[in-house]
């Protein structure tokens, strides 16, 4: 996007221009993401690893967690075993938490459940929404809230379905950044990009 007088959301103000975080704002998070099952996953990996830390080790690590997770295939990391769990553990390359690494090879394996039933992750994470991107018309970023009765929803039911990590304050920045929730500030110039 080629934009003169930038003005983005406010919590990417305090980065550089050349900075991850704002590459992330600018080029992925938001952007209403549907039928790519593996970047669906791939998001929802980082959303759980970043959890209790910055957005940025997320992002600096994602490299490290792309490669140890076959490029987040979802079949392939749906049959990892406890050995590849104990070596990932080691990994300086990507955040070593057992819990997590855990919990995405189970979501994996709940994904490859809701494929079945729904014919893609997409179809069922957009299910809930009736397709439709929902937005907040954001004037100032400190006002978002962290979870809404949408992601309570979503939540219950992905924990039904056998997903771990994602409880409610999870889901809603998940939402947010596979762009089913648009909660770009108005005055951002990637608010609608659709």
């Amino acid at each position: 996007m080629a934009v003169t007088n930038v003005k983005r959301c406010q919590w990417v103000s305090k980065y550089r221009e050349t900075d991850i975080m704002v590459a992330y704002h600018d080029q992925e998070w938001g952007h209403p993401l549907r039928d790519d099952d593996r970047l669906l996953f791939e998001l929802l990996t980082l959303e759980i690893f970043q959890a209790g830390l910055s957005w940025e080790i997320s992002l600096k690590k994602r490299p490290g967690l792309k490669s140890v997770f076959y490029d987040f295939n979802i079949e392939k990391v749906s049959h990892m075993g406890e050995s590849e769990v104990q070596k990932l553990k080691e990994n300086p390359n990507i955040i070593r938490n057992r819990m997590k690494i855990s919990a995405t090879i189970t979501n994996a394996n709940a994904i490859q459940n809701v494929k079945n039933e729904f014919g893609s992750f997409s179809k069922y994470m957009w299910h809930f929404t009736d397709n439709r991107v929902i937005d907040h018309h954001v004037v100032a970023y400190q006002d978002v809230v962290n979870q809404n009765e949408l992601s309570q929803t979503i939540s219950k039911d992905m924990k039904k379905r056998g997903f771990k990590f994602t409880g409610p304050v999870t889901i809603y920045s998940y939402l947010q950044a596979m762009g089913v929730i648009n909660d770009h500030e108005m005055t951002c110039n990637w608010k609608y990009h659709d």
